[in-house]
């Protein structure tokens, strides 16, 4: 695991960034106990790891 610090982003951005597909930022939500995607100001998040199999589908675990 990972943690970052973000300005004003989106998990869309964090999730392409870091995890290399934008449709995981449903797992960096549920990790943060995030439900917007849409963050302001300096945030902090955990990131999981990599997972290239994991889908970014809601309720997709």
């Amino acid at each position: 695991m990972r943690v970052v610090t973000v300005a004003s982003a989106n998990l869309f951005a964090v999730a392409a960034q870091y995890l290399q597909d934008a449709t995981q930022w449903v797992r960096i939500a549920e990790l943060n106990g995030i439900t917007d995607p849409w963050l302001s100001g300096l945030v902090t998040l955990s990131l999981p790891d990599v997972d290239r199999s994991a889908g970014g589908g809601i309720g997709q675990q």
